[in-house]
């Protein structure tokens, strides 16, 4: 049973993350040819202020940016 989990920022609209879910869903299907009810797709959102890289969040970054 394939599990794939996508982790990444708040802010995408439920279309979008039903699209990706979608999307990655069958490029599993396709890739492994395994069954759609065995395959599982995760998605982890993560708040921009939980988020560091370079010891600046994503939400710090974002601020300095504009």
């Amino acid at each position: 049973m394939p599990l794939v989990e996508i982790t990444m920022t708040e802010g995408r609209s439920a279309e979008q993350l039903r699209s990706l879910l979608a999307e990655v869903h069958d490029a599993v299907e396709r890739a492994l040819s395994v069954p759609q009810q065995s395959i599982r797709v995760l998605v982890r959102e993560i708040p921009e202020t939980h988020w560091q890289s370079g010891r600046v969040t994503i939400a710090e970054k974002k601020v300095a940016e504009a």
